[in-house]
């Protein structure tokens, strides 16, 4: 990410959080866009400049997704990320219990492929939880994950950028799999590098590219904030936050 770009972007926004956190704790601060956006990167970056002012926790939604095998027994494993793939019930039941109580978050592995209970987190009354990933879009009930953030950023960007990088995150996974037979990713090393970056485009162009376009992005007018990520990165303001006192 370019720094003389998204510093500014950041350092305001961070100012923002620190004044709403006085006025609602915990503040529940929503991530989202497409998929390979760099979500997981931005919440990092808030979370550089955060944690030494209030107390933060960074989770992510994939932590709520269904286990591997209830998606393939209900025929979810290509729907994965889509919002069908989420375990509403826990989700919701699990955003309103942190507001009062120390609260047991389930994390996903990366590796894995998968929910992995070993990795669950007790959140316990933080002054700023920022929730990062999908599930934001209208869940088939209506429901949206949007009206139980204090505060919504989505994360927008080109279709061709988003590709892109996509495909770069994939072979960066696929590489460090080669020696890792635990790794998801390792099923794909008997596949030289043009063929796996072929097949991540394919996986783009199947799965995540209709799942961006038919939900992800519907949690974009429901934002607060949106901020446009460039071609280098960077992060420039697409919609400012309103923001009234309490």
């Amino acid at each position: 990410m370019s720094e003389t770009q998204s510093y500014p972007v950041l350092d305001a926004l961070s100012a923002i959080l620190i004044d709403q956190a006085s006025r609602t704790r915990p503040l529940l601060v929503g991530v989202t866009g497409s998929v390979a956006v760099g979500k997981s990167t931005f919440a990092r970056q808030l979370t550089d400049r955060l944690e030494r002012q209030v107390r933060l926790e960074a989770l992510s939604t994939d932590g709520f997704l269904l286990p591997n095998a209830e998606l393939d027994r209900q025929g979810l494993t290509l729907r994965k990320g889509f919002p069908e793939s989420y375990d509403q019930a826990r989700l919701f039941a699990t955003l309103a219990e942190v507001r009062e109580r120390p609260t047991a978050f389930p994390v996903y592995s990366h590796t894995s492929y998968d929910v992995d209970p070993a990795l669950t987190r007790l959140v316990d009354r933080p002054d700023i939880l920022i929730l990062e990933g999908l599930a934001f879009a209208p869940f088939s009930d209506g429901r949206t994950l949007a009206d139980a953030m204090d505060l919504l950023i989505y994360l927008d960007a080109t279709e061709e950028h988003l590709e892109g990088w996509f495909v770069e995150r994939f072979m960066a996974f696929w590489q460090a799999a080669e020696y890792d037979p635990a790794s998801f990713y390792y099923q794909f090393r008997s596949m030289d590098a043009e063929a796996a970056a072929q097949f991540s485009r394919m996986v783009w162009a199947q799965i995540n590219l209709p799942n961006l376009r038919d939900h992800i992005c519907l949690a974009r007018d429901r934002a607060h904030i949106v901020l446009r990520k460039t071609g280098e990165h960077g992060l420039e303001w697409a919609k400012r936050p309103v923001i009234t006192a309490s």
